[in-house]
């Protein structure tokens, strides 16, 4: 069954790029084809998985202003064979503005997305921290939306309007659009908090929140400046482990 998933929250520094970076990587590494789709403009993404976000030819940026084909800015990610990625830069910063005037532009990604999507299983979209026309073109693209929480006070800041967001995109422009289900992110087992946060998410957000739970973790933290995920960076680490469960978790998932 393929799926295309959009990762968002517009809250920043809840873990969006690092769920999507290594999610992305422990879905191949489970045998899976796994298309990334860098559309956030810090490109974090792309650098994260070990390709040099300047001297890439073709970007996302190019694609949704038809300057290329989809096939044209697709990149394998070395040592990952079944994983590929159309990176972003800094350029993805102005699209929002040269797309003015475009019609249904809140379409230009899933047209694209819709002449590779049969060559993979997975196509895992890595949103930027706003609800702007990037995300919309994610969630417009997208079958479901999978949403990670910061075990941190703050956490449900911005979910009610994200949930929003995904209902007026549901409404007009996708119908097919769900709330994959929540992730836990930099979870602390040593503090009460993080436990707070989990138990009042769960008793106040209608979604499946999945039963892994991502840990705070140095290793994890390391791994994107050495441009490699954490099941290349440190295999045995604890975030290692989580995120291959999570990629079962997903791979197991009947009801989307």
């Amino acid at each position: 069954m393929k799926r295309v998933i959009a990762i968002a929250n517009q809250k920043g520094g809840v873990g969006k790029t690092t769920t999507s970076i290594n999610l992305s990587a422990c879905l191949a590494e489970a045998g899976k084809k796994v298309l990334v789709i860098d559309t956030d403009p810090q490109g974090n993404a792309t650098s994260g998985l070990g390709l040099d976000k300047d001297e890439c030819e073709n970007t996302v940026y190019d694609l949704v202003l038809d300057q290329c084909s989809i096939k044209e800015c697709m990149y394998k990610v070395e040592n990952i064979p079944n994983l590929t990625i159309i990176p972003s830069n800094v350029d993805l910063a102005g699209a929002e503005i040269e797309l003015l005037g475009i019609n249904e532009k809140e379409y230009i990604l899933r047209n694209a997305v819709d002449y590779v999507k049969d060559d993979f299983d997975y196509v895992i979209i890595d949103c930027p921290p706003s609800l702007n026309m990037l995300t919309i073109n994610a969630m417009t693209t997208a079958d479901s939306v999978l949403v990670p929480i910061q075990c941190e006070y703050y956490a449900l800041e911005g979910i009610s309007q994200l949930i929003h967001t995904i209902d007026l995109v549901q409404q007009r422009l996708n119908s097919k659009l769900k709330i994959d289900g929540v992730v836990f992110t930099m979870y602390d087992k040593r503090t009460n908090l993080s436990s707070d946060v989990v138990d009042t998410v769960k008793n106040n957000l209608n979604a499946t929140v999945y039963q892994t739970i991502i840990p705070r973790n140095v290793r994890l933290a390391e791994a994107p400046s050495h441009g490699l995920p954490i099941n290349l960076y440190d295999e045995k680490s604890a975030g290692a482990e989580s995120y291959r469960n999570l990629a079962k978790e997903i791979i197991g998932r009947k009801d989307l």
